[in-house]
């Protein structure tokens, strides 16, 4: 037994030296492109370790690099709430654009002058890499920004990826965030293989790269060569997080994330506009595609200041290169009914590539944008996918009509809805054309699509396949028969490809939907003009269905951010018949009919205060909506009826004006000393 312990010491002690060095020469191969062993000499230390490893499978740990391929098909991926929400951004597209940005930002925040920190934007998949104690232990998905799916294992495979890093530098816990995509050369390999095989070959690298992450198979995505560019640290434990993007960099680049190595700072706007207008001519020299170029706030306290709006930071924005054209034929102009009933017209096309995507649908936006452009059947258009994602027609080829004028045909927009039938109305004489019909088909189908996604109810497998497919049947026909799906159980169970799991799945969904918020419940209903920020500004202030009903226009229309058109679309709805008796249904299913704070009572029911400065305690975000949940009002601007300014460090022209007309200025320490007055017992 004596020896087998000194072989045991002796085997733990080897495979911590191999695993160090494996790990050393990984990431000289494939984060700093600069290897300092050929390719053979890797191989055989990689072999011992494995060798060693299955001699003593005791000494096997999951940041081994062996565990980079692992663990069996997984069925689904589950779902991650990630700790902080990982936002969009908004976009500019010329010099012009990023300098009112640049110009934006300075009076939001009240400073003369900033940097801002420039890299190339990589068209690939956003992902976030949690470490604990050293180790990676979460890797998902963006998904919808605040949950995303777990791809710990698929992650894993990617080599530049460390399953570890130095525990003793490292806090305890942490997030990194950055893109994976996949390197030209191995789409360009992957397809030559396809090719061989008679398969179909992958369109672009950027939803091939998607793809291959979520493969239930990890040795599927481990064949795929990925590769990974780092961008934001998102959160850290005990630790005192770098106090600038360019400095978050640094401290990445030295944990060994992968960076990318053509970040700038600048501290002059024109400088940041001729960086990026200098990579849309040379996008092409890297051997990965990108589609722009992010810019952000390089002082992580201002960043904090600024906050974000809906589901944007206001510090960072991406300079979008121009969308990459081609010319096809234009077969047909057809019309899709949406969930609200708006008519849109859209261009069936000959199949042609654009910005490496095969295009053979694109928009036409609705009847006046087709008449502005004189876009006609059988006209060969010019067709772009506008911010590299949406296929759009810009117009015709006028030049090539010549000869062929009696092929084309002007279109006109239909006087009934080509789905139901029913006449068109257009509202106001504006360019929308409706189907008033409720009951469409393509109409309740997304809007029971609409009802059960993420930001809705969050219904998970009610796609959009699900709900055409119980549409067309007839067993949904409002989005209250959602809940009454249980009840139906062996009628389901008469459809191919629906079995006991998949509906024991769903009915668990359709369950723990009833307890979602008002605020979901607000954006599930796909209320014209009512996104995911104004129903919880409108749950929060209400607090209840009930409350919401009995309130008159010009109750909604006072909630901070809410204009006359919003509240006359909240209010409309709520007049009709028909929803009115959809709400009911749903609630007498159980589905929750009120949110987690009633703002009216609370103890800052009836102040307006507007907030500046640079506040410590809170981000701006998080100091407005503590506001509007204890029943107070966050205005822009000061005037004679604001009840008074927090003002943190700083507060400029804000400041100076609540002085000149005599209204009350708290420090932050004194408006948490009057929130606590109030009776609020928070941190």
């Amino acid at each position: 037994m004596a020896t087998d312990a000194a072989d045991l010491e002796a085997a733990r002690l080897k495979v911590e030296e191999l695993r160090s060095l494996v790990r050393y020469h990984e990431h000289r191969y494939h984060v700093l492109n600069d290897p300092e062993i050929g390719d053979s000499e890797f191989d055989a230390l990689y072999r011992e370790l494995v060798d060693i490893e299955e001699r003593y499978p005791e000494l096997v740990t999951p940041d081994s690099p062996t565990q980079r391929v692992g663990g069996a098909v997984a069925e689904a991926f589950d779902v991650v709430e990630h700790r902080e929400p990982m936002l969009s951004l908004g976009n500019v597209f010329d010099g012009d654009e990023l300098r009112a940005w640049y110009e934006r930002v300075q009076r939001f925040a009240e400073v003369e002058a900033f940097a801002v920190v420039c890299e190339p934007k990589i068209d690939g998949l956003a992902i976030s890499l949690v470490y604990e104690q050293g180790r990676l232990s979460v890797g998902a998905t963006r998904g919808d920004g605040l949950r995303g799916e777990d791809i710990t294992t698929n992650l894993r495979t990617i080599r530049a990826i460390p399953l570890a890093v130095d525990g003793d530098a490292a806090p305890p816990a942490f997030e990194v965030r950055g893109e994976v995509f996949m390197p030209q050369a191995e789409f360009e390999r992957l397809n030559a293989e396809r090719a061989e095989a008679g398969e179909a070959l992958y369109m672009n690298a950027r939803n091939t790269a998607a793809g291959s992450l979520r493969q239930l198979d990890p040795s599927v995505t481990a064949s795929r060569r990925l590769d990974l560019v780092l961008y934001q640290i998102g959160w850290m434990e005990q630790a005192d997080r770098p106090a600038s993007q360019s400095a978050a960099l640094e401290w990445m680049r030295a944990a060994g994330f992968p960076t990318s190595p053509y970040v700038e700072r600048f501290e002059d706007i024109d400088e940041a506009v001729a960086f990026c207008e200098a990579w849309v001519r040379r996008r092409d020299e890297l051997p990965y595609a990108i589609d722009g170029v992010v810019v952000k706030v390089d002082d992580v306290g201002l960043q904090r200041q600024l906050g974000i709006v809906g589901r944007e930071p206001r510090w960072a924005t991406a300079f979008k290169f121009p969308a990459e054209q081609a010319v096809t034929r234009l077969r047909d102009i057809q019309v899709s009914v949406g969930r609200t009933g708006v008519l849109t017209p859209f261009a069936v096309l000959e199949p042609v590539v654009v910005g490496g995507a095969r295009v053979s649908i694109a928009t036409l936006h609705n009847a006046d944008q087709v008449a502005a452009k004189d876009v006609r059947i059988a006209d060969d258009v010019i067709v772009q996918r506008a911010g590299e994602v949406i296929p759009e027609v810009v117009g015709p080829v006028r030049s090539r009509r010549e000869g062929r004028r009696a092929e084309l045909r002007k279109f006109e927009m239909p006087d009934h809805c080509p789905v139901c039938a029913t006449p068109v109305v257009q509202e106001g004489g504006g360019p929308a054309h409706y189907c008033p019909n409720p009951r469409c088909p393509p109409r309740v189908a997304r809007s029971v699509e609409h009802f059960a996604s993420r930001g809705a109810m969050d219904i998970e497998g009610f796609g959009e396949q699900m709900a055409a497919r119980l549409t067309e049947l007839g067993f949904v026909e409002g989005v209250a028969d959602i809940y009454a799906l249980p009840e139906r159980r062996e009628e389901l169970l008469e459809l191919d490809g629906i079995g006991d799991k998949t509906l024991d799945r769903l009915y668990e969904q359709i369950e723990a939907s009833k307890g979602r918020p008002l605020r979901q419940l607000l954006v599930a209903l796909g209320i014209r003009h009512v996104g995911g920020e104004t129903a919880r500004d409108v749950a929060v202030h209400f607090g209840s269905m009930d409350a919401l009903r009995d309130a008159s226009l010009q109750e909604i229309e006072g909630i901070d951010g809410i204009g006359p058109v919003v509240a006359q679309a909240l209010r409309d709805y709520l007049d009709d018949n028909e929803n009115v008796e959809e709400i009911g249904r749903l609630a007498g299913y159980g589905v929750r009919m009120d949110d987690e704070v009633t703002a009216r009572g609370g103890p800052l029911d009836g102040e307006i205060i507007v907030v500046t400065g640079r506040i410590e305690r809170w981000s701006r975000n998080e100091v407005e909506r503590l506001i509007k949940e204890l029943g107070g009002r966050v205005t822009g601007s000061v005037s004679k009826q604001t009840s008074y300014l927090m003002a943190g460090e700083g507060g400029g022209s804000k400041r100076a004006r609540a002085e000149e007309i005599g209204t009350e200025v708290l420090s932050e320490d004194e408006f948490v000393a009057h929130l606590r007055e109030r009776g609020w017992d928070g941190e």
